[in-house]
């Protein structure tokens, strides 16, 4: 089982030339992004949805084996809250089904707003409404997530919690799912913290499911070097 690194986006020019080569072009970003990295967390989806054409151009521009893991859209995390958002979440699931298709498709993040408390029969109606084969990541930004009866209902969904480093709160690394997923947000790890981090990511690949990890993405291409490493053999 895989680990799938890299970073929350790939759209910046400021990343050459450590990262992209000073001449490429823009347009060809995702392809030399995808020859060094694995997977990508798309932030793109949080307020568009993606159309046919533009899926159909990120799956010509990687390989086999790639995968994008999407941000839901915020009207089904913080307009609807999760609250009747069962039909735009079709709509907008139905939406990714070229990558789906292509088995490029990592795992949907719906990552919920800092405001809203915990609230165990409005997650487990919306966990009800997602395809039982959808592999989903739940990222709560309010502390009262953080207890046993929302990881009985993540485990019952097979839906990861989504480990984000915070300055404001931080999430327990408990597994709710036949995969793990992280948010690594600092913009400096040093050369011991990245060591750290890959022997962690490595024990639990050998534990058996995948692994996801991405970095934050900055201005600078730090944290596209550091997923690369987190690939080093």
């Amino acid at each position: 089982m895989p680990i799938y690194a890299g970073t929350s986006g790939w759209s910046y020019a400021t990343w050459k030339p450590k990262f992209y080569p000073a001449n490429l072009p823009a347009k060809k970003f995702l392809e030399h992004y995808a020859t060094r990295l694995n997977s990508v967390e798309v932030n793109y989806t949080f307020r568009a949805l993606a159309s046919e054409k533009l899926l159909r151009g990120w799956l010509d521009a990687t390989p086999p084996g790639f995968l994008f893991s999407v941000k839901a859209h915020q009207m089904i995390t913080h307009i609807k809250r999760l609250r009747d958002a069962a039909d735009f979440t079709r709509r907008f699931l139905d939406g990714l089904q070229p990558l789906a298709e292509a088995g490029k498709l990592g795992t949907v993040l719906f990552q919920l707003p800092p405001f809203l408390k915990k609230d165990d029969a409005l997650l487990a109606d919306f966990l009800a409404t997602l395809p039982s084969g959808l592999r989903k990541t739940f990222e709560f930004r309010h502390e009262s997530w953080f207890d046993d009866s929302v990881f009985a209902l993540l485990r019952q969904a097979q839906a990861a919690l989504c480990i984000a480093e915070s300055e404001k709160i931080a999430a327990p690394d408990v597994a709710t799912a036949p995969f793990r997923y992280y948010r690594l947000r600092k913009p400096e790890y040093s050369a011991t913290e990245l060591a750290s981090l890959k022997e962690k990511f490595r024990r639990l690949q050998n534990d058996g499911g995948d692994v996801f990890v991405y970095f934050k993405h900055e201005e600078t291409p730090e944290g596209a070097l550091y997923a690369e490493e987190m690939l080093a053999s």
